[in-house]
């Protein structure tokens, strides 16, 4: 057997056995209570912050789109943590705890949105906005990658799917940030 055979074999069996030693009796369990809630929330921040930061970086400066970014990611991680936190108490789902799937959700959002911002510390509008879309590209992989890995979605109609969604929010902040 090859040295990546035996890699790829063993990949699997790493990740059951870190799954097990971290409380879950599987991977379906684990993908309820932590993949999920957090796919949910890179998604949300990656895609629903798009369009306030564009708009504030094409209408003003980079340093209004750091702050409105931040501020995007800040609010949008608490509001989304609240909202799946209080959207199912997992008694009868077999979701876990809805405290613990608030805070994924609300820290990957938070995050979802903040890896984007940051590229707006360079005061350079233009060079800002370019970096930060190579940034939402590996966002974009990253999540589509997840959803391959966890929910058997092909890479190809993840990204396409996710890449719809960006581009419409992209398109929104755009519009506005122009008029």
């Amino acid at each position: 057997m090859s040295t990546h055979a035996k890699t790829a074999d063993a990949a699997p069996s790493l990740l059951a056995r870190g799954i097990h030693r971290a409380g879950f009796a599987d991977e379906r369990q684990f993908v309820l209570r932590v993949v999920q809630p957090a796919l949910v929330g890179m998604i949300d921040g990656t895609v629903s912050s798009l369009a306030p930061i564009f708009a504030a970086a094409i209408a003003s400066n980079s340093h209004t789109a750091l702050l409105v970014g931040f501020s995007t990611a800040l609010g949008a991680g608490v509001s989304m943590g609240w909202s799946e936190a209080l959207s199912d108490t997992g008694e009868h789902t077999g979701r876990g705890s809805a405290v613990v799937r608030g805070a994924i959700t609300g820290g990957m959002t938070t995050l979802g949105g903040i890896f984007h911002t940051l590229p707006f510390l360079i005061s350079n509008v233009h060079k800002a906005l370019l970096v930060a879309g190579c940034v939402v590209a590996f966002e974009l992989l990253a999540i589509a990658w997840v959803r391959k890995r966890f929910l058997d979605v092909s890479l190809g109609s993840s990204l396409m799917v996710v890449t719809v969604a960006g581009v419409i929010v992209v398109g929104i902040g755009v519009g506005l940030g122009a008029s």
